[in-house]
């Protein structure tokens, strides 16, 4: 086997899944394009693995996803929202993939836009689908499908957007910083806080999107603080951002181990440098 640096899938199986991750973004975004803006798209189906409403349009994304995984011809899991851990194929899975089929379903719904798929993927063929955490995440794939904007990145070979290496901030004044939050339910002396000494907050309402806007200097981090954070939402995001030089960590400065699965949940502080991630941690507590 010939392995990339820093990575225990050899070249083939990279491209080989890097085109399988492809089909699933164009097939879910043809599924999800009808459903932009109606409100057919936000019937409720059904209740999700992870305990929350699906809507049409999610269920539309996911079915996608599995029929591309299942035309694929090679044994995989799917962890994803609604159908939970879906095993493909009789024999072992070689790969793990962790998927958001839609990512910001409110703003699809109301034709906003900042919705994507997010798709992770981790080597399965040494370590079982059960054992693997966030930082297992080899590939990962991001695409903004109301602007048509990929983020992807393999482990040790960097990130890009549309083809170009991702470029991320170089600020290090927190007073001149520019910060993605979600903040729904959370504790808000925390953030506010946080607000007087940054220059600036953004809520988009899509976090993988958000998240990769630390890696391509739109953003100069992201934070989200309830400690409810789905590993399923950040799997993919968390390589790019690392890809570029960032650090991801939760809010008490300790690396993501999430295991892969539906379930699990975290806080999450990304910055675009060493120095910006401290100062945040810093100011919400996590460390003198």
């Amino acid at each position: 086997m010939v392995c990339i640096e820093g990575n225990i899938m050899d070249r083939e199986d990279v491209r080989f899944w890097s085109r399988v991750s492809k089909k699933i973004i164009k097939e879910a975004q043809k599924a999800v394009s009808p459903l932009v803006g109606t409100e057919e798209g936000g019937d409720i189906v059904k209740i999700g693995a992870d305990g929350t409403p699906t809507k049409l349009i999610d269920i539309a994304a996911e079915n996608k996803v599995v029929e591309v995984l299942e035309d694929a011809g090679r044994p995989s899991t799917l962890v994803s929202e609604e159908i939970g851990e879906f095993k493909i194929g009789k024999e072992p899975s070689e790969v793990v993939f962790v998927v958001d089929p839609l990512d910001g379903t409110s703003n699809a719904l109301k034709n906003i836009p900042a919705y994507a798929v997010s798709l992770g993927i981790a080597d399965a063929s040494k370590v079982a689908p059960d054992k693997l955490t966030v930082a297992d995440i080899e590939m990962g794939f991001v695409k903004n499908l109301a602007t048509g904007d990929l983020y992807q990145a393999v482990k040790g070979q960097g990130a890009t957007v549309n083809g170009k290496k991702l470029v991320p901030s170089t600020q290090e004044d927190i007073s001149k910083s520019s910060i993605g939050a979600y903040i729904y339910r959370a504790e808000m002396s925390k953030v506010d806080r946080l607000c007087k000494s940054v220059r600036r907050m953004r809520i988009l309402g899509s976090v993988a999107i958000e998240l990769c806007y630390v890696a391509d200097g739109t953003y100069d981090a992201f934070i989200d603080v309830r400690g409810n954070l789905r590993i399923v939402d950040i799997s993919a995001a968390k390589l790019i951002i690392e890809e570029t030089g960032g650090t991801v960590t939760d809010e008490n400065c300790n690396p993501l181990k999430g295991y892969l699965n539906v379930l699990e949940r975290t806080s999450i502080v990304a910055g675009c440098n060493p120095k910006i991630h401290s100062k945040i941690i810093q100011i919400l507590g996590g460390i003198s």
